[in-house]
């Protein structure tokens, strides 16, 4: 530590002591609902309870493709029933996973959505996905704000 910070650093699990990794293991399950408690996803990754509370604060899984695939779309909708519903399906059906959805309120007749998706394992382009979602009945127009 310099000055008394805290820095980050990656590390490839492989040379990581068993013990990090049974944390991340652990509350991974927690964070997925598979365990109701820490103690009983200790006791399933045969930890104690002590060591899981002395580095769960401290150890955090990079999974970087989570960052690499991420898109922000803004769309503008007629203000029809079922328009955004088809815009979820059709995002579905493309295999992307919706992580965030913002709908405003319409205004002469058109609302504005952003939403931000996260493709997986790079199976759609942004050219792809804006033309897909532009085939949608009451889209107006599709815009890629962020991303690749």
């Amino acid at each position: 530590m310099e000055n008394g910070q805290n820095k980050l650093v990656i590390v490839s699990s492989e040379v990581l002591p068993d013990i990090v990794l049974k944390v991340l293991a652990a509350k991974r399950m927690r964070a997925r609902g598979e365990v109701s408690t820490s103690s009983e996803a200790c006791r399933k990754v045969w930890i104690s309870r002590s060591a899981y509370y002395k580095y769960k604060d401290s150890v955090f899984n990079y999974e970087e493709q989570l960052t690499n695939n991420i898109v922000s779309v803004y769309c503008i909708l007629r203000d029809e029933k079922g328009v955004l519903s088809s815009i979820i399906s059709r995002l579905y059906e493309l295999n992307t996973n919706i992580l965030t959805i913002n709908q405003n309120i319409p205004i002469d007749s058109v609302a504005t959505v952003t939403f931000s998706v996260r493709f997986e394992h790079d199976a759609l382009s942004t050219n792809v996905l804006t033309e897909e979602l532009s085939k949608v009945h009451g889209v107006v127009e599709v815009k890629i704000i962020s991303g690749e």
